[in-house]
Order: structure tokens, then sequence, then C-alpha cells
């Protein structure tokens, strides 16, 4: 009986420890029960932090300088243009291909743009024709992709290496946009096709930056309801209510902050000033506070991140892309045409370039030969900072845009302290072999 008695107590004080035992871990494991619940990416959470702590440091560095309005809007407007190419660079880099020459590109149609609408538009059209922006527009984006298909196709049909072709196209189209005015820069551009540039014209204000900024957070509320009801409807498993609740508040509250800065940031006094003339408003005794709200390039990015997510995660194009990177044998044998793959992301990858064209061509008001040198290094690195695989097959759209800021945030920070130009590159170069140094640890822990 006493040894029953002792048995049972000693069952009953190890099922104690155990149970003790498992809330420590419990407590212990809540962060990554946290994180598995959310679904959040902890290395885009990474990359995060470490933008925060980049703008931190600089915020005191400058002396207050960096975490204003006005540098916070005018880096959201100088990471547009890398932003969008770095998008498409996510898909040539998952497919174990390079593009070398997206800054040549950029250049190139930038300059297309630029006789366009400065010299041949308006012998046929008249200046300031309300269809000059458009089709100039047009042209870019058709010579973009048009130097893209050459240059997959000659990848994937010649079989020639994309490192190759891609570092010819560098050399060509740069030489060609010297070409096409003798080495000139072209200017002015079209009014309207300058709105793409940002500046006062170029931003939507303070009233529509919260009209899309509540049509934001709709979007985001909807995408998490119908995508709680796909997972239903396949029997997939689903996140609990109070994650898709956090991440519903998260995502609107990133938003709404967003729009918050961009309308604090207000038109020069000179510009308001003339603004009110013209339209025979009354000046205040304490001046006139318009917000500039969110730029128009801005919302280019944005939406062309939001296109480059659908086609890489939701249509079969996309998941041809991930599995050429994955096992490019494998995904021949399973009858995906990879040459033509190929040949669609370049082509695809051109477009881009020409869309990025078109904000930094009216954002500097001019074409320039110079425009667009050194954009393929900030494009690749913005890429692999974001968590493109190098050896192909991961990546993520989203990634690569906030890789772009991270590149932007410290070439503006290296701005502000007053750090020259070749010291600028030199930290560029570094954070790019880190970030793919890092990459390659990761891997191997993963492995």
């Amino acid at each position: 009986m006493a040894d029953t008695i002792n048995s049972t107590t000693n069952s009953t004080a190890s099922g104690n420890s155990t149970t003790s035992g498992g809330t420590g871990r419990a407590e212990g494991n809540l962060v990554a029960r946290f994180f598995r619940a959310t679904e959040i990416d902890t290395r885009l959470l990474g990359m995060i932090g470490a933008l925060l702590v980049i703008w931190v440091g600089f915020h005191i560095l400058t002396g207050g300088l960096f975490l204003t309005p006005r540098n916070l809007w005018f880096l959201s407007v100088q990471t547009a243009s890398v932003a969008v190419m770095a998008t498409g660079m996510v898909l040539v880099i998952v497919t174990r291909n390079i593009d070398l020459s997206v800054g040549s590109i950029l250049g190139f149609t930038g300059m297309i743009m630029g006789v366009l609408q400065a010299q041949l538009l308006p012998q046929v059209l008249g200046f300031n024709h309300p269809a000059t922006w458009a089709i100039a527009l047009a042209g870019g984006l058709v010579v973009g992709g048009l130097i893209g298909a050459f240059q997959g196709s000659i990848i994937a049909f010649l079989n020639v290496p994309s490192f190759i072709v891609t570092l010819g196209g560098l050399l060509v189209w740069r030489g060609a946009t010297w070409y096409v005015t003798s080495g000139q820069t072209v200017a002015p551009m079209d009014a309207n096709f300058r709105l793409m540039g940002g500046g006062t014209d170029g931003s939507i204000g303070a009233t529509w930056s919260w009209i899309v900024g509540v049509l934001a957070c709709l979007a985001i509320v909807a995408a998490i309801v119908n995508g709680r009801r796909q997972r239903k409807r396949f029997h997939f498993p689903r996140r609990p209510i109070w994650a898709e609740y956090v991440l519903a508040g998260l995502g609107c509250i990133i938003v709404l902050g967003v729009v918050s800065i961009a309308n604090d940031y207000y038109w020069p006094i000179n510009i308001a000033r003339r603004y009110a003339e013209a339209n025979g408003i009354a000046w205040p005794e304490g001046g006139l506070f318009i917000s500039h709200g969110i730029a128009v390039p801005v919302l280019m990015a944005i939406a062309v991140g939001i296109v480059m997510t659908f086609i890489a995660t939701r249509l079969r194009f996309g998941r041809y892309v991930f599995a050429i990177g994955g096992n490019p044998e494998a995904a021949e044998l399973a009858g995906i045409k990879t040459r033509w793959v190929t040949v669609k992301i370049f082509a695809l990858m051109g477009v881009l370039c020409a869309i990025a064209a078109a904000i930094s061509t009216a954002r500097l008001n001019a074409a320039t030969n110079a425009q667009g040198e050194l954009d393929e290094l900030y494009t690749i690195a913005a890429a692999v900072i974001g968590g493109t695989s190098l050896s192909g097959g991961v990546g993520t759209i989203a990634g690569a845009m906030l890789g772009a800021l991270l590149m932007q945030s410290l070439q503006s920070g290296m701005v502000l302290l007053g750090i020259d130009t070749p010291f600028q590159r030199i930290v560029v170069g570094a954070v790019l072999v880190l970030a793919v140094w890092l990459d390659t640890v990761y891997r191997a822990k993963a492995k």
C-alpha cells in the first residue's frame, strides 16, 4: 500500500514537473508561435528591423534631418524607379539568370521617350497636345519590351549565358543612347509627362491621399477575408482569427502612417504663394499650408509591385518561373516551355525598365546620356538584399521593393552626411557582398 502511494506521488510529481516544463517551453516559444500563426516572413521582418536601425542611426548622425516628412517623401520618390526594376529582377534571378543591362535600357528608353515628346510629336500634334505623354510612354514601353525580348531570345535559343548577353547589352544600349541625339540632352518634357516624376504637381494632395489610404485598408481586409475563404474551400489550414485581426490592423496602421507622413510635407512657401495669387486666394497670416500627399511615382511603383506580386504568385507564368528556378531539367521534363518563359521574363524586364525610365526622365525633366548609370548595381542589390537567392528558385516582390528602399536609404543618409560619392559606392558594394554572404549562411543552416 505504501509502495502504491509512493508510486502515485512520484507520478503526480513527475506529471507536475512535465507540465511546468511544458509551460516554460510554451512561454519561451511564444514569439515563434506568434510568427507561425500569423505566417509573417521572418526574413522580411529582419529587413524591416535593419531598415529601422539605419533610419534611426542616420537620424541621430544628421542631427534630426533624416526622419522628417520632407526627407522621407523625397526618399520614397527616389526609390520608385529602382523599386520598379527590382520587381522584374526578382523573376530574372529566380530563374538563375542575371540582367546587367537594366540601367542602359533605362537610359535608352528614356532618351527615346524624350525625343518623341520634345522633338518628333510636336511637329505632328503640336505643342502641349494631351496625347503626347501617352504616345511617348507607349513608345518607350514597346522599345523596352522589344529589347528585353531580343536579349531573352539570344539567351534562350542561342544558349548564350545571360551574364554575357546583358553585359553586351549594357555597352550596346549605352552607346545607342548617345547616338540617338549625338550626346545632347533632351529637354523639357511634356507637362503631363512630368507628373510621373513627383514634385508639387506630381502628387495627389491630402484628400486623395487619405482616400487612397482608406481604399488600401479595405483592400487589405478584403484580401485577408478572401484568403481565409479560399483556404476553407480547399481544406487548407487557416490562421487563427486573432492572427487575421493582427495582420489587418498592422497593414492598416502602416498604410495610414505612410499617408500621414506624406501629408505632413507641405508645398514650399514661394510655390504656395504663387498658387494663391493665381487662384485669388488671400494669403493667411500664418501662411498657406498645402500638402503634397503621396507622389505619383510612388503610386506607380506600388501598382507595379501589386501587379508583379499577382503575376508571381497567382498566374501559371509565375509558377513556371519558380519551377524553372528550382529545377530547370525537371521543369523541362514537366512540359514547361522554358525557353519561351525566359524570353517573356526578359521582355517583362524591358517593359519595367521603360516604366522606370519614364519616372526618372519625368523627375529630371530631361533625358540625358548618363541616365541610369549604375542602376543595374542598385537593382540587383535590392533584389538580393530582399531575399532573392542567386542560386535560383527563391524570391519575393515585396522583399525586393523593401531592398530598394534600404539601398536608397543608405545613399540618402550618406548624402545628408556629406560623404563623397566614391565612398558611397564602396558602401553599396560592401552591402551587396554582405547580403549574398548572409543568404549563403541562411541557406546552409536551412539545409
